[in-house]
Order: structure tokens, then C-alpha cells, then sequence
């Protein structure tokens, strides 16, 4: 038995779970997220998984990995790369050595590490045998026998018991960081309530990792991490598609309606749909549609109806509503579109994040189609941005379209259950009975709004559809004049949103050398790189934009404060272009990813030093 072991503080470390796609280890990563969340420590998520439903085990294409960066100070990204690595696999091993820093603890399952198992990663040679393990902390775990030998008076058969070694790594790695077991084992038997054989093999298993760690000599040394000093409450963890079905609810509450969403399960956004069914005792309809033009024809239907309605979908999905899109707009019914954005075009990269889908957002519609644009930009403020949606919908009578992306909606951190009596009510318009004609397309002076009429209210009948209307009557007109003065008064009330827009925020000084300028679910990383940078003494700001249709008043003013401007994107530079549209100048700087990744501090840091020193880039 080994002695005691010597511990050393960090404030914050970065762990990768990685292994094939039925090694569980989203999972594994979960529940240490979830166990670092109860014992106080900030974190952030970052969940990566495959596109193929099931591709060929041992292959680096079938390698499903979930970092996660827990720390005693604040967290906003799921780390560069990784100060610790499980590899339950050597394709696993291979697929993210390039992402572990030098140094870093690994750990690896040695009965997945034979001659097949390294052919089928297509590595030429073994790199536990070659000076690549000088730079690492490599700790070989026969975790699949180990797992077999203490599951060994069980019932199960041999599969069972190896569905069981993730929980034999997880142990393993709760010794190494400091984390208690109690919590899991909770989880662990209220996930398997009714199958108590599972809960006892998976809790064995559990503290055969931990003891194993705790008593072997290649651990001697282990980590602590300090809860983080955050601010008091109640708080849970939560996913940004999680954050958006919860907005969902808290919104229909606002509004004093029954919320309606209508989908069609598509990556990464089917989260949404799956969560959003647990409501229903909230008012919640949810119909799981037989595709995605039914799904949005049918949330329709429910917004005509009176309900407060939902579709969400990710990019080939929106493009699919477009049309349906318009008759929102032309109908000027209240409806909101959630897209959890992914890598395209076609199917693409349906289980990697990306940002690409913004200029669709913005003029992906036949016609005269202006709609209001926000997106969120962390995990727990998709609840927030959702609320605002639905708001802006229901105020203005317009359907709005609300941007997360695969790194929010999949990606999580602690949350901050709000107050929700400080959230203000969402208004409706709804008509008075009266026995004068109706004139459904009357207006409201200051919003442009028109009432919210559903069917059943006596001496209030009226026409609507996809044809264009006569203003303040709503009959068909194919009147010119009229049909010129109808798009101008729906782009208006798109303009007019600006009123429920706050002014922008700036993170730094209001003057400086260079201005960045982000969107969505880029911020964790330029908060973290623009931060650094003005610790080192730069004068660097940011600007991150939520509201992107339309733009805060208060944004020409501080980009005009600055020598540079660059815009960062995970896409092509479809922002820049927007800026450059609006703004009339050319002279925005670009910076561009689009790898199906988030962006790292490093490569923003060195970016962002090269245009400062003036480099030719």
C-alpha cells in the first residue's frame, strides 16, 4: 500500500474523458461535472461526440470525448487543453494527444491496449514505446479486468459487467481530484431504481476505482480544487438546450398562456423537445411533428390559436421552414424559432458547433421578410434569451428567431435558478369586443403591433393567410400602393424592437488599440482571451452582440472609438459582412475558425498580439 499521498492546490485543471462511443463516457464526464458543481466548484462543458450513429469500435471516427474545466475561480470555457486524460482506447489516446498539454496526467485502460486495438487506430507503432511517454504522466489501469474481478460474484454476463468500467475510470479520477463519492452513488441509484443489481455492480465499481487509486504507488500525488467564491443561491447544473425548454415554460408563465412547440427531432437540437415534454403539468404542448414544415405549420396554427408557440430545429431545419417563416410574418403572428446552430452545409457536421447559419437568420426568405434576431451566448443564458424571444414576439406580433449553437446547447455550467418576480410580464395586445368592424390590422402607435385576435371572440372575425392584406381591414389587397406601405410598416416594426434592446456592453476601456466584436456561443473564449490580454496590459475591449437584428443604438459609437476592429466567427465571416453592410465600412478586421470547434484562448491571444504589434496577417 502506497504512502500518503502528496496534494497539491490548483485553481483550476482540465479533465478529457474519451473512449468509443459505448464506453459511456458522456456519462462519466456528467457525473464528474455534476459532482464538482455540488462540491461549489465553477466549471464549463464541452461534450463531443461522433456523427455516426454507431461507427466501427476502435476507430478514431467512432472516439466520443467530454472535457470539462472545473476551478476555484470563475470558468468560462472548457479549457484549451487538458491537464488530465482518460483514454479507454488507443484510439481514444490518439485522436486527442494533440489537445493534452505536456506534463498531464493520463490514463489508460491496458486491457483495450493489444496489437488489434492499436491496428484498428491505424497506429504504425506503439506510442507507449516510443520517448512520446517522457512528456506525460502515464498511468497504465487495467481497468476492464480490474472491473471484471470485482463484479466477479455478480449475476451479470460479461457485457454487463464491461458497460460497468467507465465507472471504475470515474472512480479513479475522484481520488485524483478530491471528489467525494456520495453524491454519484445517489445518482447512481435513483437513475437505476428499479434495477437494483445495476446500482449495486455500477457503486462497487465505483469505489474499486477510487480504492484502486488511493492504494496503488503510480498515484502519489492527487489535486484539490477550493469551491469557487460565486455568488449566493440556489444553483443547478444546465445544459443550453435544457436552459431554452425551461425558458419555454418560465415564458408561458410571463405571458399567462399555454406554451405550444412544435419540432421535428434534429442534431443538436432534439435535447429541446426530449426536455420540454416533462412539463406537461405547466400548460405545455408538445408535438413531435413528422417534419420539420409540420412543425412550424403547426406551431403556427397554435400561435392563430392563442397559445405562446415554439419550433426549434438547427440549420438544414430552418431552411426547411423558411417559407412557412414568411406566413408568420406576412400573418404577423407571434412565434419564436429556435436554431441550435451545427457545421453545414447538407448534413455537414451535425454533431460539431458552428456559426454558420446567421445570414440565413437574416434574409433566408423569399420577399420582403425582416424578422427580429437575438442569440444567446452561454449555457444558462439561453433561459434568459429565450424569455426575451418570446417577449419581443408576443409585444411586437412578429415571429422572432433566437440563435444558440451545439457548444451552448450541448455544453453546460452551474446556473443561478433566477427570481423570476423580477422578470417583467410579456404584454399582449388583445382586442376589445366592440360592434364595429374589426380592424385586425389596427396598429399600435409606439410598437406597430397589431392585436392578437384568436378564433371565438364574438364580432371579431377576420381574414388571414399568406396573401397580403389591406392595411387596418386585413381583406386581400393586390393593391401596389398598399402592398409598398405593408412590407415598409413590417420592417419598421422590426426597427422599432430596438426599444426592448439594452444598450451594448463593453468589456474593458470605452477608447483603445483594437476592439474585438463576438456573437453567440463565442464568448466564454473571448471573455477569457480579451481578459488576459488586458491583465498584460493591452487595450483590448470586447463587444459581445446579442441582439443582431436589430443592433444596439449605443454600437456605432464604440466602434468608432477604436484604431482596429476585428470581428470573430465561426463561420466564414458572415457578421463582418452584416457590419460592414450596416455601418458602411470597410475597414473591419476578420478572424475566422470553422473546424467544428470552439475557439481556443491561445490561437485568439496570438491573433490578437499579432494585429496589435502590427503584424502582416
Amino acid at each position: 500500500m502506497s504512502s500518503e499521498p502528496e496534494c497539491h492546490e490548483l485553481e483550476k485543471v482540465t479533465i478529457k474523458f474519451a473512449g468509443d462511443s459505448g464506453d459511456g463516457m458522456q456519462l462519466t464526464g456528467s457525473m464528474f461535472s455534476d459532482e464538482s458543481a455540488v462540491f461549489g466548484n465553477d466549471l464549463a462543458t464541452f461534450p463531443d461526440y461522433p456523427a455516426e450513429i454507431r461507427a466501427p469500435a476502435g476507430t478514431v471516427a467512432g472516439v466520443s470525448g467530454f472535457q470539462v474545466q472545473i476551478g476555484s475561480v470563475d470558468v468560462h470555457t472548457p479549457g484549451d487543453t487538458a491537464d488530465a486524460l482518460v483514454a479507454m482506447n488507443p484510439a481514444a489516446f490518439k485522436a486527442n494527444i494533440r489537445h493534452i498539454r505536456k506534463g498531464a496526467t493520463i490514463v489508460i485502460d491496458m486491457d483495450a491496449w493489444t496489437e488489434d486495438e492499436l491496428q484498428k487506430a491505424e497506429m504504425e507503432e506503439d506510442p507507449l514505446k516510443t520517448d512520446l511517454v517522457s512528456s506525460y504522466r502515464i498511468i497504465q489501469a487495467p481497468i476492464s479486468a480490474m472491473t471484471r474481478e470485482t463484479l466477479k460474484e455478480t449475476t451479470l454476463d460479461l457485457k454487463g459487467k464491461d458497460r460497468c468500467k467507465n465507472m471504475f475510470a470515474l472512480g479513479i479520477m475522484f481520488w485524483l481530484f478530491n471528489r467525494p463519492l456520495q453524491n454519484t452513488e445517489k445518482y447512481l441509484k435513483k437513475k437505476f431504481e428499479k434495477k437494483p443489481d445495476i446500482i449495486d455492480a455500477n457503486v462497487k465499481v465505483l469505489r474499486a476505482g477510487y480504492t484502486y487509486a488511493q492504494t496503488i504507488e503510480l498515484f502519489s500525488v492527487n489535486y484539490k480544487i477550493r469551491p469557487a467564491k460565486i455568488k449566493k443561491g440556489v444553483y443547478r447544473q444546465i445544459s443550453g438546450n435544457q436552459a431554452v425548454a425551461l425558458g419555454i415554460v418560465a415564458a408561458s408563465q410571463k405571458a399567462d398562456r399555454d406554451a405550444f412547440l412544435g419540432s421535428y427531432p434534429i442534431t443538436p437540437a432534439s435535447d429541446i423537445l426530449h426536455e420540454l415534454a416533462k412539463y406537461k403539468e405547466f400548460g405545455v404542448k408538445v408535438i413531435q411533428a413528422e417534419d420539420e414544415i409540420g412543425g412550424i405549420c403547426m406551431a403556427i396554427g397554435a400561435a392563430y390559436a392563442g397559445d405562446l408557440a415554439f419550433t426549434t430545429t438547427s440549420g438544414p431545419g430552418l431552411s426547411l421552414k423558411a417559407e412557412a417563416i414568411g406566413l408568420a410574418v406576412i400573418a404577423e403572428l407571434p412565434l419564436v424559432i429556435v436554431n441550435v446552430q451545427r457545421g453545414g452545409p447538407s448534413t455537414g457536421l451535425p454533431t460539431k458547433t458552428e456559426q454558420s447559419d446567421l445570414l440565413q437568420a437574416m434574409y433566408g426568405r423569399h420577399g420582403e421578410c425582416p424578422l427580429p434576431v437575438i442569440a444567446a451566448s452561454t449555457p444558462g443564458n439561453c433561459f434568459e434569451y429565450t424569455l426575451k424571444a418570446a417577449k419581443i414576439a408576443v409585444e411586437y406580433m412578429t415571429p422572432v428567431i433566437l440563435l444558440t449553437d451545439g457548444y451552448l446547447g450541448n455544453g453546460s455550467e452551474p446556473w443561478l435558478i433566477p427570481d423570476m418576480d423580477k422578470y417583467p410580464p410579456i404584454e399582449s395586445r388583445v382586442p376589445k369586443i366592440n360592434k364595429k368592424p374589426y380592424m385586425p390590422y389596427k396598429r399600435d402607435q409606439q410598437t406597430l403591433a397589431r392585436e392578437w385576435c384568436v378564433p371565438g371572440m364574438p364580432d371579431l372575425a377576420h381574414r388571414i393567410g399568406g396573401l397580403e392584406k389591406d392595411d387596418r381591414s386585413g381583406h386581400v389587397s393586390y393593391v401596389p400602393q398598399n402592398h409598398e406601405f405593408m412590407v415598409r410598416i413590417r420592417a419598421e416594426k422590426v426597427e422599432r424592437v430596438v426599444e426592448l434592446v439594452p444598450d451594448q456592453k463593453l468589456i474593458g476601456n470605452k477608447t483603445g488599440d483594437l476592439l474585438v466584436i463576438s456573437w453567440g456561443g463565442t464568448f466564454g473564449s473571448l471573455l477569457t482571451a480579451v481578459t488576459e490580454m488586458q491583465a498584460e496590459g493591452n487595450k483590448v475591449s470586447l463587444a459581445h452582440i446579442n441582439y443582431l437584428n436589430p443592433f444596439p443604438e449605443n454600437l456605432k459609437k464604440i466602434i468608432n472609438n477604436f484604431k482596429q476592429v476585428v470581428v470573430c466567427e465561426l463561420n466564414l465571416g458572415q457578421l463582418h459582412c452584416i457590419l460592414q453592410s450596416q455601418f458602411h465600412n470597410t475597414n473591419f478586421l476578420k478572424y475566422n475558425k470553422i473546424q467544428g470547434q470552439p475557439f481556443m484562448i491561445g490561437e485568439l491571444k496570438w491573433h490578437f498580439a499579432s494585429l496589435l504589434a502590427g503584424d502582416d496577417l
